[in-house]
């Protein structure tokens, strides 16, 4: 792929005259520090330039946004981290679908993302914040739809799909073209069904507990 393209969105072409693109190469990607230390942890975030601010890290990239853009994100990969090109192509295959966000610029080591708001159900469960069902049917179908495009969903979990409106969407793409299966989405339905009943819906579930239970289940599946 070549390092820098604009995609159509809604007949709109973004390049690198986009006032967007240009506060990204200017002031963005030059103070930008980031870096990939554990292959298996999330990145360390060690400076985001004044006015950007850090959304979120990943073990791939950061996202960071700007406060005169709230309806895009930028995610940065870290040096040495693969996948952009992957990702990108995931979400030229996705297109436009309500329950995913939209590539709209992939830049030589970010890509512009349309910015989808909402509490990871990861959050709801720390806090308490009941998940209704119609959030797991609406991932549940995304999922198919990502599947009926060639693609393989992986690594679906709790930090990786959000609550917006009621509505389930699913925040992170990156690894949905890898070739093995991961039955990590189909798990979590399981335990919703199973132990995530009424009674336990609004109690706050502390965050060591849940990072215990993400330990152990990683043991189990090895």
């Amino acid at each position: 792929m070549a390092d820098s393209y604009w995609m159509m969105t809604g007949g709109d072409a973004w390049d690198e005259r986009h006032p967007f693109i240009m506060q990204i190469e200017r002031c963005l990607r030059p103070e930008l520090r980031i870096k990939s230390e554990q292959p298996h942890d999330p990145i360390a975030v060690y400076r985001v330039p004044v006015p950007w601010r850090l959304v979120g890290a990943g073990n791939y990239a950061a996202v960071v946004a700007h406060p005169d853009y709230p309806e895009f994100v930028v995610k940065v990969y870290a040096p040495g981290r693969p996948g952009l090109d992957e990702e990108a192509e995931v979400y030229r295959r996705l297109g436009r679908h309500p329950a995913y966000s939209e590539c709209l610029y992939y830049g030589d080591g970010y890509l512009v993302l349309r910015r989808l708001n909402g509490i990871t159900l990861y959050d709801c469960i720390r806090k308490g914040i009941p998940i209704p069902r119609q959030v797991i049917d609406d991932i549940d179908e995304a999922l198919a739809y990502a599947v009926s495009k060639g693609l393989r969903p992986h690594d679906v979990h709790g930090k990786n799909v959000m609550m917006r409106d009621g509505r389930g969407v699913v925040v992170d793409v990156s690894d949905f073209l890898k070739p093995e299966p991961c039955g990590m989405w189909d798990d979590l339905k399981k335990a919703y069904d199973r132990f995530y009943l009424p009674p336990l819906q609004r109690v706050p579930i502390p965050g060591f507990v849940l990072n215990a239970v993400r330990k152990g289940y990683r043991l189990l599946k090895r």
